[in-house]
């Protein structure tokens, strides 16, 4: 398989910079053909929620702290592991946002919504580390 690209890099708990980290990933899938429309924006919006959810839960936007991240872009695989520096949390522990009571509650839409567009999804048992895989045309079981 031709890896496309393979980096690692730690980023400021900003926005702009999860922004930018975000824009690098999905514009570089957007480019492959092997990834359809309907996977490149599916990706765009796991990678958006796992890069803000490190950022904004999990380092609190602290200054003194970063997100890394490593990545590879292959033909038919993305894999994208993204770790705070936060305490981290137990998905046991996340309310299932499709129950009646937690309809109007925010909470877990976003592990949600990862879990609807990529392949696999992995957490690290303290919980501060995700690692998100998308093979073309593959969903989760």
């Amino acid at each position: 398989m031709a890896v496309h690209e393979q980096f690692e890099v730690s980023i400021p708990s900003t926005a702009e910079a999860g922004q930018a980290l975000l824009e690098r990933i999905a514009g570089k899938i957007e480019t492959l053909e092997s990834f359809s429309p309907h996977d490149a924006f599916g990706i765009r919006l796991a990678l958006d929620e796992a890069i803000v959810n490190a950022i904004k839960h999990g380092n609190g936007f602290s200054p003194d702290k970063t997100v890394r991240v490593k990545c590879l872009i292959e033909d038919q695989l993305l894999q994208v592991e993204i770790e705070d520096q936060g305490p981290g949390f137990c998905l046991e522990d996340v309310p299932d946002p499709t129950e009646e009571e937690n309809l109007d509650r925010p909470c877990g839409r976003g592990i949600m919504l990862m879990r609807s567009f990529m392949s696999n999804i992995e957490y690290s048992p303290t919980g501060n580390r995700v690692l998100l895989e998308k093979r073309p045309g593959v969903r989760m079981q």
